[in-house]
């Protein structure tokens, strides 16, 4: 029976890290007609970034059952032989694991009713744009975050003669919370001075030891230079924790030997509930700009170590917010321009409840069509990419038709506790390469 006249819906997110799961998990909840009847199976992908409890915690967003999967066992619990088939598969990948799991799921659906399905970008996209979007194309839709997005991803599809018809403009699905209104906790003196100032940090933007130590030290001169403010630094992660980039030089590692003033701490948590009692928002390049921007909390994009593609940061050209530490400490407060809010997909005229309006209409027609759906059909086949296709497929354990490769890991087997322990030493000795010797090598290579 289609899923419009039973209102009862069954979706999967397969996500490989904790910023990805949280954009997977609420897309999902966002592309779920009102009222419908919605089990929610959750899938993390087994690798460098796949979340820890705490994490998981932090992001706030519940399944009926999350597990850890390899791909090859994703795809086998996904296969025509399901039990209880998906209507909405949302992948929350990095572009290659998209691409592998399109033609994986090419393969495991040879015959049979298959889901629709979805995959996007969890905030600005401002590098490998044609590189990121062609490892996406093959799926039912394509989420762009705003009409600047959407366009560009046309773009790209067009101009490489692929369908681009997939391409589907709705907004960053955690945007919301309550408007900001003025300085929290106001005074007579201070009148609407920020009393809050929360500096969003980014894993790999900068990624050198001396932008981001110029970066700390900054803040923390803001702290001392405003007793009166409480100065935060948003962490991401904890020491020892991955998230969608790799963080090889951690704050909390960098603030050591220093001394910041009272008014200075470190923050963990959900980026919502720090936002409630943010009253400047300081980045370089983070997507909590925009969720700062939805809630019109005064937000600056710094310009301290220039405007460059590498740090992100021109995407905000012409947003008005650009500005430098100088600049804020002197006491400016950036002020955004209204038309460049609206084209990145920036509700902050109130019609964010309309945002996936248009995608969960497509998701209904694409349910509802005689026949159910053709079979994938990613741009990147064995013809069009001979020299790059097979070996992100390989990454996975796949062959160049997508199916399995042999020694692949079977999906009916769990790890015993020997190998859960070496799994979990690998993972510790991955991280304690990527944050101690590979910046120590690093250096020597710079001498």
């Amino acid at each position: 029976m289609p899923a419009s006249a039973t209102k009862s819906l069954r979706i999967a997110v397969l996500a490989d890290s904790d910023t990805r799961w949280k954009w997977g998990a609420l897309t999902a909840q966002r592309l779920t007609p009102t009222g419908a009847d919605v089990r929610l199976d959750g899938y993390l992908l087994r690798g460098r970034a796949t979340p820890t409890a705490r994490q998981l915690r932090e992001v706030g967003v519940r399944a009926d059952s999350l597990s850890e999967v390899t791909g090859v066992q994703f795809l086998r619990a996904m296969g025509d032989g399901a039990e209880e088939p998906y209507d909405i598969l949302v992948l929350a990948l990095v572009g290659g694991g998209v691409q592998a799991m399109l033609h994986g799921l090419r393969n495991a659906w040879a015959s049979g009713r298959r889901p629709v399905v979805v995959t996007g970008y969890v905030g600005v996209v401002y590098e490998k744009l044609a590189d990121g979007l062609l490892l996406r194309h093959g799926a039912d839709l394509v989420l762009a975050n705003s009409a600047h997005d959407a366009d560009r991803f046309r773009a790209v599809y067009e101009g490489v003669g692929a369908d681009a018809s997939a391409v589907t403009e709705v907004a960053l699905p955690f945007l919301g919370g309550a408007p900001y209104t003025g300085a929290h906790e106001p005074s007579a003196e201070q009148g609407r001075e920020p009393r809050t100032v929360v500096f969003a940090a980014q894993p790999s933007v900068p990624d050198s030891r001396r932008d981001r130590a110029y970066l700390l030290k900054r803040l923390i001169e803001h702290a001392r230079r405003h007793p009166e403010r409480e100065v935060l630094l948003k962490l991401r992660s904890k020491p020892g924790e991955h998230t969608t980039h790799i963080e090889e030089l951690p704050y909390q590692k960098l603030v050591q030997g220093m001394t910041p003033p009272a008014n200075f701490r470190l923050v963990y948590g959900h980026m919502g509930e720090v936002l409630d009692r943010t009253d400047l928002l300081v980045t370089i390049s983070s997507t909590a700009a925009l969720e700062a921007l939805h809630r019109r909390i005064p937000t600056a994009v710094l310009t301290d170590l220039g405007v460059r593609e590498v740090l992100g940061n021109h995407h905000f050209t012409g947003s008005g917010c650009l500005a430098s530490w100088d600049q804020l400490d002197a006491g400016h407060r950036p002020a955004p321009e209204p038309e460049w809010l609206a084209r990145q997909g920036v509700c902050a005229d109130g019609s964010y409840g309309t945002a996936f309006d248009t995608a969960r209409e497509r998701i209904t027609r694409l349910l509802d069509r005689p026949g159910g759906l053709p079979p994938l059909n990613p741009y990147y086949t064995p013809e069009t990419a001979p020299g790059y296709l097979p070996g992100i497929l390989a990454r996975h354990h796949l062959g160049p038709d997508g199916a399995p490769l042999p020694g692949a890991p079977a999906a009916d087997r769990e790890p015993g506790p020997v190998r859960q322990i070496v799994r979990r030493a690998a993972r510790g000795a991955y991280r304690h390469g990527v944050q101690r010797v590979a910046p120590v090598i690093r250096r020597m290579g710079e001498l």
